[in-house]
């Protein structure tokens, strides 16, 4: 996974809101908790989470979420963060990352060299194919917890896409629990694969497609939640397919980067996720899709480079 040298990079598409703590800009300042969004004709706040959602509904594991949670589904308490060992970033992202030449050199460079990809793809292709206008949408990072327009989250969220204020968030802890708690192989090209996911989903918000989705509607292995989910996977494996068209890399990705791509989608799978933590699958509390389900849909995706390809909504998944 190399950048071309040369690419500029575009920071401001990356907020960085961990050193203070402070809460990202846009957002409902001060607000708890709690929103409202129109998906399938009743009111309630879509928060889609790449790893564990469906373990935090039901009961599971302590919810991450707190604070007024009428439009929010799940329950708990907020639980105590982790310590954060990590460094405090030095100088800001506009400062640190101008070229594709720092984001080989730097994890935040790098995090900001991936969005901007996924963004100048989809931006174009959807302009091209369907006569959109594609909304960018920030990345914010954060550390321990956050306030967003959809809720007061933590860490152990794990990242998620925000549809109401149309914002990534991202804890880069999160890849080491990946790996330490869920087997993952890690790498670069893992990073890229979850923060590509979620720009599928705001695709999906762009194209209206999460209207088709009811927030206050039941989970498990069809359900239309899964079917989102496995179309985010298949997004994200067609902006890996023509991510060198970007601009932003040297050369098409490896097999060892899409391999590390696969092997954290296996991870998340929800029964890999279920028999870890409860020692028992429960396809009726699905969420996410299966492992093999969301390698196959990226693999669909990498493979074909062809969003017309991921329509998870007919027929069988």
């Amino acid at each position: 996974m190399q950048f071309d040298d040369d690419a500029p990079l575009d920071p401001s598409q990356v907020e960085d809101a961990r050193a203070s703590g402070r809460r990202p800009r846009g957002g409902p300042g001060g607000m708890p908790g709690g929103c409202m969004l129109p998906i399938g004709g009743k009111g309630g706040c879509l928060l889609v989470l790449l790893a564990v959602a469906g373990l935090f509904l039901f009961g599971l594991v302590p919810s991450p979420f707190t604070g007024d949670r009428s439009g929010q589904q799940g329950g708990g308490r907020l639980p105590s963060p982790p310590p954060t060992t990590a460094p405090t970033p030095s100088g800001n992202l506009a400062e640190r990352c101008r070229t594709g030449a720092d984001a080989d050199q730097s994890e935040d460079c790098r995090i900001v060299g991936t969005v901007n990809s996924i963004q100048s793809y989809w931006r174009q292709e959807l302009a091209e194919r369907d006569g959109v206008t594609y909304t960018p949408a920030r990345t914010v990072l954060f550390s321990r917890k956050v306030s967003t327009a959809c809720g007061f989250a933590a860490t152990s969220a794990g990242p998620f896409y925000c549809p109401t204020d149309r914002k990534v968030y991202l804890d880069l802890s999160f890849f080491d629990t990946l790996q330490r708690d869920f087997g993952a192989e890690g790498g670069p090209f893992a990073q890229a694969y979850v923060i590509a996911h979620e720009y599928g989903h705001h695709v999906q918000n762009v194209l209206g497609v999460m209207k088709k989705v009811d927030p206050e509607g039941r989970p498990g292995a069809g359900s239309p939640g899964v079917r989102l989910e496995l179309q985010a996977d298949c997004y994200a494996g067609v902006w890996a397919h023509n991510a060198v068209r970007t601009g932003f890399y040297e050369e098409p990705f490896t097999k060892s980067d899409i391999q590390q791509a696969l092997n954290a989608a296996a991870a998340v799978g929800d029964d890999t996720i279920q028999r870890r933590t409860s020692g028992r699958v429960r396809p009726d509390a699905f969420t996410h899709g299966t492992s093999e389900q969301r390698t196959r849909w990226f693999n669909v995706g990498y493979e074909t480079g062809d969003p017309k390809r991921c329509d998870t909504f007919t027929g069988v998944i």
